[in-house]
């Protein structure tokens, strides 16, 4: 990857994953639950035990959730690099690439790893927020 790209990566990540983790820190409240055992949960697709690893899995859980990030947004700057439409359109193919990472997230890794699916209300809840602020932020920052 040339230093361009990777700013972008790095700049991608970082503000769909901030924004991305901040919604699940608020719905993870709202619901009545407890931060550190969301994200040791995060944790647990990779690593199993993580979810009985206190504060240590809870760090591990937030580098899962920015190392799947990153991977989201370097696929999709390394695809606009090439195709130009990608660019030229953000908006619509962030909205279309956010709905893309829904679908692989909910709908193939989670139920893989944890055997689960989403609720109605919690898909409704989880597209929004991988349309809007993740896929979005990571189109727009491939435009840079």
């Amino acid at each position: 990857m040339t230093n361009s790209t990777t700013r972008r990566v790095l700049t991608a990540t970082a503000i769909a994953g901030t924004l991305d983790i901040l919604a699940a820190i608020v719905l993870t409240l709202i619901y009545g639950r407890k931060i550190d055992a969301m994200l040791r949960y995060v944790a647990s697709g990779p690593f199993p035990d993580a979810k009985h690893w206190g504060t240590a899995g809870a760090a591990l859980g937030l580098a899962v959730h920015f190392a799947l990030m990153a991977i989201m947004a370097a696929l999709y700057i390394v695809a606009a690099d090439r195709m130009a439409r990608l660019k030229s359109q953000p908006l619509l193919w962030g909205v279309i690439y956010g709905a893309l990472t829904w679908i692989a997230m909910n709908w193939v890794v989670v139920p893989l790893r944890f055997g689960t699916t989403p609720s109605l209300v919690g898909a409704a809840t989880q597209l929004f927020c991988h349309i809007v602020l993740v896929g979005i932020p990571i189109a727009y920052a491939a435009r840079r």
